[in-house]
């Protein structure tokens, strides 16, 4: 027995092709790009409140909103573009606020943003040669724990003087998975690039 049709305009039925641009994910990217000015001048002028909590709890939530919805209606170039872009704006724009009003030390952002760049730098460099470079488990692990360490920072409950000492754990552990997830991806990338031709599996 065949499937029911499905009625003309059905969201699922929709796709988009690779050099699409108005796509349902690309506007929640870009919400996120808009709105993230207020969540840095929210945490400079209140440096913390349950609604910068929240704020940033959503912020952070939705890039997996956004990928899944890429993933269902087709992946973008500028999809792949503009995402990283907003996590990195996001999470670098957060950490400086934060430095900027005593919550964390300028050492651990400044090796994060430094990280950031240099392997942003590398996957432009092979993405001009033809190799992909997907995300990994390691750059997640990295994302994560940078997401709760700016979540611990403004969090009422633990962005006292008593408790803040979490906030900072948590920082200098994704330091150390970022440091160590771009050694790998450095390492990797140029093997495969030598051996196969081909990109490993290891991201920003």
């Amino acid at each position: 027995m065949s499937e029911p049709e499905r009625p003309a305009g059905d969201h699922h039925d929709v796709t988009y092709g690779p050099d699409a641009l108005y796509t349902p994910a690309n506007l929640i990217t870009i919400l996120r790009l808009l709105i993230a000015p207020l969540l840095f001048s929210m945490i400079t002028s209140q440096k913390s409140s349950w609604a910068i909590f929240v704020l940033w709890v959503a912020l952070a939530s939705t890039d997996g909103i956004d990928g899944w919805i890429a993933r269902r209606h087709g992946t973008t170039r500028s999809g792949a573009f503009l995402d990283p872009l907003a996590d990195k704006v996001l999470v670098l724009g957060a950490l400086f606020s934060l430095v900027s009003i005593g919550r964390f030390l300028w050492p651990p952002v400044a090796i994060i943003a430094v990280r950031e760049i240099g392997i942003s730098l590398y996957r432009v460099y092979w993405g001009r040669r033809g190799l992909a470079l997907p995300a990994s488990r390691g750059g997640k692990v990295k994302t994560l724990l940078q997401g709760l360490a700016i979540a611990a920072a403004v969090m009422p409950t633990l962005a006292t003087s008593d408790n803040l000492w979490v906030a900072n754990v948590l920082l200098w552990a994704s330091v150390v998975v970022a440091l160590f997830s771009a050694a790998q991806y450095l390492w990797d990338g140029r093997s495969a690039a030598t051996t196969t031709g081909s990109a490993p599996d290891h991201a920003l």
